[in-house]
């Protein structure tokens, strides 16, 4: 039998002892408007005994969420929780057709969505989803005129729970003495890098255990603020916005919009960051590029004071000593300008970034910590409840995925594939065919790597990607991959040579830095793929690929790529909805391309593009020099 410790009734614990602190921010037209825990309170009960008594929502069943993240996709979950029910997040810039399958696989019959957008998408896909009976809705914008019987505005269950809460006064207490910590809490999908979402039954004891273990490592401690922009469906956002603040007592706050994360961030200025190494890498390239344009003033100082930054982080990353001259100056410079900077970027009072989702390139690694901001690689995933290695502050490595989590065990099998096991954290797919690749407690996320004597774990590659080449050696395309993204002018690189005779990739230029370029040079352009097929970009990006492959073994080298004449996106299936990259889809969806790479034409003709307003593309396909080292 479980403990009585859930998360609704941390709820309810921290709702009475500090029912008048704030436990959530929310920024609407431009004012951060505060939640009290109190208030959280009040609203998860009024939602509980609507959602019980009006839609006969029952214990075991599933309600979806769909939507940013706002205090009412919380308000939406915990009240299921409390009613002995199990929340499904769905990441909300899914289409259609993705929507249909998390439906019927999780098999809701109540969906709450925040707006009219969401509210269309299941409409026009109501026939695929029999089993949704209630749509619940919570901005009404846009929404006067929409008159359907399955459709509920929040608001109103809201009201409703407060008369119900008169009638029946003892309902919600006696409905949280019914839940236990072994009860099922959520289902978290996987990021489905390969093949369809798994979904993850996770219990109440599995998260609150996952929020402990991560805490026992970084304390967090009550009124820090976390700033939360990454979606509320991905399992290590889950976690640390809707767990974390149950046993710690952290405020959540909301951005007001997507297009407002920076402004907001940098308002909040919270204490915890998390995200993955894309939006790291922008802040670094948008910073790099701006720095670029300042003042002959500006940059003079920030070039003082960077080889100080830059022996700080050698000084850290690496375990050496700085002399107390090099300690003074880079102090000085942290006064001067590094501060300035931490401010500006909306970094100023982080304790500690966490980098999750795949791991971030090492000349990133050295800017963030040459200008004071903690950043730490993290590595878990769904069936391990999020993080479950995290660097220590004493004990950061460029290259590893940190040490494991109080609890944690890990082992390497005999083919480099990890494996983790934590005695406190049941994991159970959804599916009891998925639940065969689950052996005694250990799971493995399908990546492989090895363990160092420093008890850090280092990543190599996923196990189907491995390449091995005619000589035997092993090519992990990750590695390869992130030394070209280490360029500010390459946001994302997939390479290429599973039995072939050598390496190629399909690169996405940085629309921002190159843009910044190109205006240097005086090159027109309209839109992303007048960039990425300009001849002068083209030659550019060359140089780049060139230079960056002269770093690594000969063996593992590209010796051809092609810049791709559109961005990866999730919304086109090449990334999942956190930014990981799909390579196995990607390597069907541009098979012709791929084929161009391995022959001797100088151009691919790309025909049947879907969502294409052209019939036809070519592309330059770009062999590197023998003559510069490459082979």
């Amino acid at each position: 039998m479980g403990s009585k410790k859930t998360l609704p009734n941390l709820l309810a614990e921290r709702g009475f002892k500090h029912e008048q602190e704030v436990a959530l921010r929310q920024k609407h037209l431009g004012i951060w408007n505060e939640i009290t825990w109190g208030d959280y309170l009040k609203k998860v009960e009024q939602l509980a005994i609507s959602l019980a008594n009006r839609l006969a929502f029952k214990s075991g069943e599933k309600l979806a969420i769909i939507g940013e993240n706002r205090p009412q996709w919380l308000y939406s979950q915990m009240a299921a929780q409390s009613l002995g029910g199990i929340s499904v997040g769905i990441y909300q810039e899914s289409l259609p057709e993705q929507i249909v399958y998390y439906l019927n696989d999780c098999q809701a019959r109540i969906v709450v969505v925040e707006d009219q957008e969401q509210v269309d998408k299941l409409l026009e896909i109501e026939e695929e989803i029999p089993l949704v009976e209630h749509i619940i809705y919570y901005n009404k914008q846009g929404m006067r005129h929409y008159r359907h019987s399955k459709l509920i505005d929040l608001e109103e269950l809201l009201d409703q729970g407060i008369n119900l809460i008169e009638e029946i006064p003892h309902f919600f207490q006696d409905k949280l003495a019914q839940i236990l910590g072994d009860d099922y809490a959520m289902i978290a999908y996987s990021a489905a890098t390969t093949g369809k979402s798994k979904g993850v039954l996770l219990t109440h004891d599995s998260l609150i255990e996952a929020a402990k273990n991560l805490t026992l490592v970084d304390k967090m401690e009550n009124r820090e603020d976390y700033f939360s922009f990454l979606p509320l469906s991905w399992i290590h956002e889950q976690v640390i916005s809707s767990v974390i603040p149950l046993t710690t007592g952290i405020v959540i706050n909301f951005p007001e919009k997507p297009h407002t994360v920076i402004g907001d961030l940098r308002e909040i200025g919270p204490k915890t960051l998390l995200a993955p190494p894309r939006v790291y890498q922008k802040i670094m390239s948008d910073f790099t590029i701006r720095m670029e344009g300042a003042s002959w003033f500006k940059k003079k100082v920030y070039q003082t004071f960077k080889k100080f930054g830059d022996k700080m982080a050698q000084s850290k990353l690496n375990k050496q000593t700085l002399s107390s001259g090099e300690k003074f100056m880079y102090q000085l410079g942290d006064v001067l300008i590094f501060s300035a900077i931490r401010d500006h970027l909306g970094l100023s009072r982080i304790k500690r970034a966490y980098i999750a989702g795949a791991a971030l390139e090492a000349e990133a690694f050295y800017f963030f910590h040459s200008i004071g901001v903690n950043v730490k690689q993290t590595y878990g995933g769904t069936e391990l409840a999020g993080i479950a290695f995290v660097q220590h502050d004493n004990d950061i490595n460029v290259e590893s995925a940190g040490v494991p989590l109080p609890g944690t065990e890990v082992r390497i099998g005999e083919d480099g594939a990890i494996y983790v096991r934590n005695s406190s954290i049941s994991t159970e797919y959804l599916h009891e065919k998925d639940n065969e690749t689950i052996s005694d407690g250990w799971v493995t996320l399908g990546d492989c790597g090895r363990l160092g004597t420093d008890g850090h774990l280092y990543m190599l590659d996923r196990r189907e990607d491995i390449i091995k080449d005619q000589n035997g050696k092993l090519i992990y395309p990750r590695i390869v991959e992130s030394k070209l993204k280490t360029s500010p002018y390459i946001q994302e690189a997939v390479c290429f040579g599973k039995e072939k005779p050598y390496m190629t990739a399909i690169l996405n230029i940085d629309m921002n830095s190159v843009g910044r370029w190109a205006d240097k040079n005086r090159i027109v352009y309209t839109e992303y793929s007048d960039l990425a097929r300009n001849a002068q970009v083209v030659e550019f990006i060359e140089q780049q690929v060139t230079e960056l492959m002269g770093q690594i073994p000969a063996y593992a080298r590209v010796k051809r790529f092609t810049i791709l004449h559109k961005q990866f996106t999730a919304d086109d299936g090449e990334l999942t909805r956190t930014l990981k990259v799909r390579r196995k889809f990607i390597e069907d969806k541009y098979q012709m391309l791929i084929n161009g790479m391995y022959s001797e034409t100088q151009k691919v003709t790309m025909t049947n593009f879907e969502k294409e307003s052209i019939g036809e593309i070519s592309l330059q396909v770009i062999q590197l020099n023998m003559k510069q080292g490459v082979a």
